[in-house]
């Protein structure tokens, strides 16, 4: 039992170093100080393959690296919310959705149940904090990047997804609860 809250323990800090190079490499700018990159489709993941809290956890650490160390300081407090949050609600809705089959493979309901649900969270948030600092009609002119960004994130996570649920040791992870370790 321990074996296994060590293995995710060490699981979630390698997703959290993954997602921080995966915002970094791909980093095209946006207006009002954002940008748009594939991180998203590895908060995605983290939340599937991790669970909700160590996913959220993860997801959240390393999108907020990533701002940190890309000069997107001001947005890192905001982000690491933001990502935990999409990551520990898409992670949960997966686990809800493929408990009921009892089969851990990539199932496409499931996923873009849970990719629409990290997208409207990531967007809303995002919407949201850039509503308080720049005023609604600011933020409004984000909203389609994101959309943009998510929509390659999707595309990332859904091609990844099903190649890494064919390794038992990854496969393990989905169904073992946070809590029960």
């Amino acid at each position: 039992m321990k074996s296994m809250g060590t293995k995710k323990i060490v699981y979630g800090a390698f997703m959290a170093s993954l997602i921080t190079v995966a915002t970094m490499v791909i980093h095209i700018p946006s207006a009002f100080n954002g940008y748009i990159h594939l991180g998203d489709g590895l908060v995605l993941i983290s939340g599937i393959l991790l669970g909700p809290m160590t996913g959220g956890i993860s997801a959240g650490i390393g999108s907020m690296m990533a701002d940190f160390l890309s000069g997107y300081a001001f947005y890192a407090p905001a982000t690491l919310i933001i990502k935990a949050l999409a990551s520990f609600f898409s992670g949960y809705l997966y686990q809800r959705l493929i408990k009921r089959s009892g089969i851990v493979s990539f199932r496409l309901v499931p996923f873009i149940s849970s990719g629409l649900t990290c997208s409207t969270i990531v967007t809303g948030g995002y919407f949201l904090f850039e509503c308080v600092v720049y005023g609604k009609s600011a933020a409004l002119l984000n909203i389609p990047l994101n959309l943009v960004q998510n929509s390659f994130s999707l595309l990332i996570a859904g091609t990844l997804l099903p190649f890494l649920l064919r390794r038992n040791e990854l496969r393990s992870l989905v169904l073992k609860k946070d809590y029960e370790e």
